[in-house]
């Protein structure tokens, strides 16, 4: 039976999210969609019913009906009361329930067959739907699968659960198509659940626990919707009523050894073939094949582990057993297990609730997860270890769950953040404790803080009398106000009281925490003062430790961006990235890394920028962070340096987390990140859209540096392209007065080629290629740029019909993005080229290659890989692939072939 793939797609705005069959497959006459209960079988049979323009005839056994024979043959019968052919397979029906050797001897199933042909022949034109077919009875389906092979035009679309036709076939015909209906992508989940409103992370952690279940994701949606409010708790451990049911029904399509194996691999955190072999013994590999069939787990790990697909799946079956049944087996498990950390992690499971023997054993494995960089496993164990902790033991107790609130806050687990802080705060703590716990769960929390008022007010309760614990609140307000409130005139009041309060409070640290704040604030709004308080934040000694990203040399890295100074800012940012790490912090390793990606990129250095892009995704997207920050970096470094698509959508993606976390600072960048690339892609109707709110969000945020997010000439781009050229210049004007207040030089020559750009517009071309040529030369630091900026020149030159001069420009943009590895902006510019080769003279005349085409074509017309082209020619491969494209259309070729016949091949 051919196999086909399954294609998704989801409706936004209006109509379900749907899984189809694509147009241009053949032979969706007979289709056989597969998949776990809930996974949108019966709705995808119903679209393609649909599509295929016919009315539909449903059949839809129970499974009761698998038991009573021929029970789908009725069922099509009576459907068909019109027919007369089918009035006589029901009498026929009838009369053979009565006679005890019916309908298993060969006379009546020889007659129940050409009756069932005759009905499917005379039906009136219609598609043939059956749904839950696991439950026909057999005697239908054979009977059935005789009458179709008759009919070979009838469309017919058999829905079932499990992975679909056996090598036998199926019974709805030998050249049906088998389409495993696969589970919705976190964008199709985000969609589905869109009437629901939850937050970003409610939708990612409903992705997670459901697989992209569509039944399952919608039940735990609605048992979360109404309270909003009311965070999970850490561990999940029992599903609500509708998604039990669900996943029980899914896990009885597997038998009780495989359940029992998968409730071992529930337990352990990275469940892998080798522990569960140990366990069970040769038969696991047949048990987990099962459960792979049955889709509940995804064996396809590169680290060899067993994933459930969905992890609903897991806390069920971990939620069925009963405490004494659960503590053997994680004996079981620490038995069997090779990792040390893992072995103290099920012995302490194992243990009873109050032997500090047990909580020994999970701090001491928490230390261990955290050094090797296993935040989510260092979490789950510092809790354990506070837990396990006698309540007499007070101090250890504090000092436990202080740990797991910290190692909570680094991962970004806001729910059992929460867990460890109702430690500290039932229990006899002191002031300090109580301010460390609150304001660990507020870094915990980032835009996800409910009831931030009341959380606030509790902290600032407990420092009460304390000037240095209150300043370290200050501090947090000051954020909040900034990101969330969107008023950093207020922000930077807080951070500046904080500030007074920690100096008085002879805190050094907290004072340099508060400085840092109120120095970014000051930049934003373009204060005079923001050097010097940076200034005061370097010089004060600091006694205890601050997260990397919130320590004044990270700030002047910021800076040292802003003002176009990327390689001091790397340099500043390296070892920053080492303490992070060291650290263990997830979200301060995430911001630095973004730095360094910006840093890169100014630099030209774009494989090094995706490199810190790709990481900090990375990071961000295994952790319970925000995704709108690393989103807004990979956006701008995937369309520099990767893939627009891609690009556009960590844009989008950052928008839409922005919006529901309330995140104003990181809308505007995700937003700018947005229309840059509709900009640069040829949307400028769309990219005036995003940029236009920018500067919206921008104003009421009352941004005032134009350093900080460089909209201005991005916008001012937009409007000249739109024909708006009278605010593009107002627009230009204000900005750069504002430039030359504040003295950020950097920005003048963006807003020089944006100039430039309107003097073309308004036919002024000789102007228009001095002020571009004069900015180019002042980019020469910023490669990228500079090649954007020479671009733009190449386009006024050719307006200007001095094609020469404009191929010049072209290519050394071209060999700009070439040699930094920019391959969007390459491709562009080497468009841009194609467009203004000489035409040749005469019928002969081939097209001219560049240099670097010249001598790449030459390469491989002598049988060089791309590979070691690259290396000769020390570019990526993914250079030397677009140069091949290029010279192939230039010179009208197809392959390797033609190419050696072509070009005269490099000497060896």
């Amino acid at each position: 039976m051919p196999d086909s793939a399954m294609w998704t797609s989801a409706f936004h705005e209006a109509g379900p999210v749907l899984p189809v069959v694509p147009e241009d497959v053949p032979g969706t006459r007979r289709v056989v969609l597969s998949g776990p209960p809930g996974s949108g079988k019966t709705t995808a049979a119903a679209a393609l019913g649909r599509r295929l323009g016919l009315p539909v005839l449903r059949l839809a056994p129970r499974p009761q009906d698998a038991r009573v024979p021929c029970a789908g043959l009725l069922e099509l019968a009576l459907a068909l009361p019109e027919v007369p052919a089918a009035r006589e397979l029901a009498a026929a029906l009838d009369e053979a329930a009565g006679r005890p050797d019916s309908p298993d001897d060969a006379g009546s199933a020889l007659r129940l067959r050409r009756r069932t042909a005759a009905v499917l022949r005379e039906a009136p034109p219609m598609t043939l739907v059956v749904d839950n077919a696991q439950w026909l009875d057999p005697a239908s389906a054979a009977v059935l699968g005789w009458a179709l092979r008759l009919t070979p035009d009838l469309p017919v679309i058999a829905a079932e659960r499990g992975r679909g036709p056996g090598p036998a076939g199926h019974w709805c015909g030998e050249d049906a198509h088998a389409v495993r209906v696969p589970p919705l992508t976190a964008p199709q989940v985000a969609a589905l659940l869109a009437p629901y409103r939850l937050t970003p992370r409610e939708v990612t952690r409903v992705h997670a626990h459901s697989g992209g279940n569509p039944a399952l994701a919608l039940a735990l949606a609605q048992a979360r919707a109404g309270t909003p409010a009311v965070p999970a708790c850490e561990d999940d451990p029992v599903l609500p009523s509708p998604a039990r049911r669900l996943v029980g029904e899914w896990l009885g399509t597997v038998s009780e050894e495989v359940r029992e194996l998968l409730t071992l691999a529930a337990l352990d955190d990275r469940p892998g073939l080798d522990l569960l072999s140990e366990l069970t013994g040769p038969a696991a590999e047949r048990l987990l094949a099962e459960a792979e069939a049955a889709g509940l787990v995804d064996l396809r790990q590169p680290d060899g582990t067993v994933r459930f697909t969905a992890s609903a799946i897991g806390t069920e079956l971990v939620a069925r057993l009963p405490g004494h049944a659960r503590r053997l087996l994680h004996a079981r498990l620490a038995g069997a297990g090779r990792d040390g950390v893992r072995r103290d992690r099920h012995a302490a499971l194992a243990a009873d609730a109050d032997d500090p023997r047990s909580a020994h054993r999970a701090a001491r494995a928490a230390v261990h997860a955290r050094q090797r960089g296993d935040h989510a496993l260092a979490a789950e164990l510092s809790l354990l270890a506070a837990r396990r902790t006698p309540r007499d033991d007070g101090d250890l107790l504090t000092e436990r769950a202080l740990t797991a609130v910290r190692d909570a806050a680094h991962y970004g687990d806001l729910p059992r953040g929460r867990a460890a802080v109702r430690l500290v705060l039932d229990h006899d703590t002191t002031p300090d404790q109580r301010v460390d716990a609150l304001v660990a769960l507020i870094d915990a929390s980032g835009q996800h803080l409910h009831g931030a008022d009341e959380l606030f007010a509790a902290a600032l309760h407990a420092a009460a009398g304390r000037p240095d614990l209150t300043a370290r609140i200050l501090i947090r307000q000051s954020i909040w106000a900034n990101v969330n409130e969107g008023d950093p005139h207020r922000a930077c009041a807080l951070a500046g009281r904080a500030t007074a309060l920690a100096e008085a409070a002879g805190d050094t640290t907290t004072a340099v925490m508060a400085l840092t704040m109120q120095a970014r604030l000051q930049r934003v709004l373009g204060h005079p003062g923001a050097g010097t308080t940076l200034d005061r934040a370097l010089s004060l000694p600091r006694t205890a430790p601050l997260p990397a990203n919130a320590t004044p040399q990270h700030l002047a890295a910021r800076h040292a961006l802003f003002d176009d100074h990327p390689d001091e800012a790397r340099t500043a940012l390296l070892p920053l990235l080492v303490e992070a790490e060291r650290t263990g912090d997830a979200e301060a390793t995430v911001d630095v890394l973004r730095s360094l990606a910006e840093a890169e990129l100014r630099a030209g250095r774009c494989a090094r920028a995706l490199e810190h892009a790709h990481r900090a995704q990375a990071l961000t997207d295994g952790t319970a962070l925000s995704p709108a920050p690393a989103c807004y970096t990979s956006a701008l470094v995937e369309g520099t340096a990767g893939r627009t698509d891609l690009a556009l959508a960590h844009a989008r993606r950052g928008v839409d987390a922005s919006r529901q976390e309330d995140n104003k600072v990181f809308l505007s960048r995700n937003l700018f990140a947005l229309g840059h690339l509709l900009l640069t892609t040829g949307h400028p109707k769309e990219a005036l859209e995003a940029l236009e709110e920018v500067r919206a969000l921008e104003g009421l945020q009352q941004v005032h540096d134009p350093s900080v997010l460089r909209w201005h000439p991005e916008l001012a781009e937009t409007l000249v392209a739109l024909g708006r050229l009278d605010q593009a210049q107002h627009l230009l004007d204000d900005t750069r007065r504002t430039a030359a207040d504040l003295g950020r030089d950097a920005v003048l020559p963006p807003l020089e080629r944006t100039r430039a750009l309107l003097d073309a517009a308004r036919g002024d071309y000789d102007t228009a290629a001095r002020r571009l040529a004069g900015a180019a030369d002042r980019l020469r630091h910023l490669p990228l740029e500079r090649g954007r900026t020479l671009l733009a020149l190449s386009h006024t030159e050719r307006r200007g019909r001095r094609r020469a001069s404009a191929r010049a420009a072209a290519q050394s943009a071209l060999d700009l993005f070439t040699a930094h590895q920019a391959h969007p902006w390459a491709e562009t510019a080497a468009h841009t080229l194609g467009r203004l080769e000489a035409v040749p003279a005469g019928k002969d005349a081939r097209p001219r290659l560049t240099s670097a085409e010249q001598r790449c074509a030459e390469l491989a017309a002598a049988g060089v890989s791309n590979r070691d082209i690259a290396t000769t020619l020390t570019v990526s491969v993914k250079t030397v692939e677009a140069t091949l494209t290029r010279v192939y259309r230039k010179l009208g070729l197809h392959s390797r072939f033609q190419l050696a016949h072509a070009v005269a091949p490099a000497q060896e």
